[in-house]
């Protein structure tokens, strides 16, 4: 068995019914649609590439220590694989409700926390395949591995035979609780170890904890409420989506143009979608501080498995900034800055202060604070490297890659990209009783780079 980290094992505590957890994508490819055996087959070749999808969720008695992932005896592939078929015509508006209404149905705890959906009768003869898995098992990064896993860069690729799995016994109670005990005293001795290599390297000791210093000074702004919009709220259990693309060649003529990165003009271009929607409802902009969650990874190149390995930066977003290449010059000298300060290190050496307090202490806390009123964040946005060749499932090639990203702690609009073959992928996740306007975001966001575009010509 192994235990979770303490990053891992958040998103279990904090999920409820109107915060669902699981992360996912939506690939388009061109038809025919596999059949049912064909799928299965597929999948059940990827199996030995990855343990994790045949294991669930076990909680420790008592709630001594973090949940521990070990094999299902009672694993069945068919539950995991689920089929549906949009209705005539099959549009672009069906597959979004469709997505929506998925990605709205929590994950059964007592199996492997993930589901795969082959959708027939889009338009023009494609399918789809959507990927539903929950983000205690893998971070952004490894989620694209995992859903890559099945995908070939070959159209007639052939797999060997899926080889014989042994599920290993499932630990009783009385191990999981001497367990808990064991990895208590391993982490004080590994806290004991840290303080020796201080004593005996005093120089790297410092420079770390400079650091971390550096980056809590600048966490400690988020203490400071951010502007209060109709962003933030309570929201429910039903989702909504949608989906946009950008070419990477107009976004890198862009970044040539006026500097920065390609994840700074993403930035930019969200930005002025979410000032179109907040104008479109009527609220001001002028001087309002619209803070964001920025995933960061930690993950080195070498570095492989499903865990999440991943921190943030908090950017504050310029909505009230009109001219589109002022905007991206305030966000890229912001992000520089946020980078300088080590706030996504100091981030993660908070996150894994938490792993010291066990689940029972520690779970009651995190789902009060979900509950609290809060301005402090208005919105997620995570940008992801996906695959840069093209991939086929079954010969079938893959046309888009659309994430999914969760909502959770009263933020009601997340922003997830991915970038795939020669374009970048937008995936809008919003709350489905107040973001009825997603579709707003969506545009501001295509002619936020229209504009930047014509700007740089």
């Amino acid at each position: 068995m192994q235990r979770m980290s303490a990053l891992d094992a958040s998103f279990l505590l904090f999920e409820d019914d109107s915060t669902l957890l699981h992360m996912g994508s939506v690939g388009i490819f061109e038809g025919p649609a596999p059949s049912h055996e064909e799928f299965h087959g597929l999948v059940r070749g990827m199996l030995p590439l990855s343990r994790r999808h045949r294991q669930k969720v076990r909680s420790v008695p008592f709630d001594l220590a973090r949940p521990v992932w070990v094999d299902d005896p009672h694993f069945n592939l068919d539950f995991h694989l689920r089929r549906t078929a949009l209705p005539a015509p099959g549009d672009d508006d069906q597959l979004r409700l469709l997505v929506g209404r998925i990605m709205s149905q929590q994950l059964d705890r007592t199996k492997p926390l993930w589901e795969l959906w082959v959708v027939e009768g889009l338009a023009e003869g494609a399918w789809a395949q959507i990927n539903k898995i929950h983000h205690s098992m893998v971070d952004g990064l490894a989620g694209i591995d995992m859903t890559t896993l099945i995908l070939d860069r070959e159209p007639d690729s052939s797999r060997p035979p899926a080889e014989g799995w042994q599920c290993r016994p499932e630990p009783s109670s009385r191990r999981l609780v001497a367990d808990a005990v064991g990895s208590h005293v391993a982490s004080s001795a590994e806290s004991l170890r840290w303080a020796a290599t201080a004593l005996t390297h005093p120089r790297q000791a410092t420079s770390r904890i400079g650091a971390t210093a550096r980056g809590a000074a600048s966490l400690a702004g988020l203490g400071r409420p951010a502007s209060a919009t109709s962003l933030n709220g309570p929201i429910g259990p039903h989702r909504r989506w949608c989906w946009s693309r950008a070419p990477i060649g107009d976004v890198r003529t862009v970044r040539r143009a006026f500097g920065g990165t390609v994840n700074d003009v993403v930035l930019s271009l969200v930005t002025r979608g979410l000032r179109d929607l907040l104008l479109s409802r009527g609220e001001p902009v002028d001087g309002v501080r619209l803070r964001s969650v920025v995933p960061v990874s930690i993950r080195r190149p070498e570095e492989s498995g499903y865990s999440n390995q991943v921190t943030a930066m908090f950017a504050e977003l310029p909505v009230g900034t009109g001219d589109p290449v002022q905007r991206l010059h305030v966000i890229s000298a912001q992000v520089a800055h946020l980078k300088d300060s080590a706030q996504a290190a100091a981030g993660d050496d908070l996150v894994g202060l938490s792993g010291l307090a066990p689940p029972l202490l520690l779970a009651p806390a995190l789902r009060i604070a979900t509950k609290l009123p809060q301005h402090s964040i208005a919105t997620v946005i995570t940008n992801l490297p996906g695959p840069p060749l093209q991939l086929y499932a079954l010969g079938r090639p893959m046309l888009h890659l659309y994430p999914y990203v969760p909502l959770g702690w009263q933020v009601r609009i997340g922003v997830a990209v991915i970038s795939y073959l020669d374009a970048l992928h937008f995936g809008f996740t919003g709350d489905y009783d107040t973001t009825a306007d997603l579709d707003v975001l969506r545009g501001g966001v295509d002619d936020g780079l229209s504009e930047l575009l014509e700007a740089a010509s």
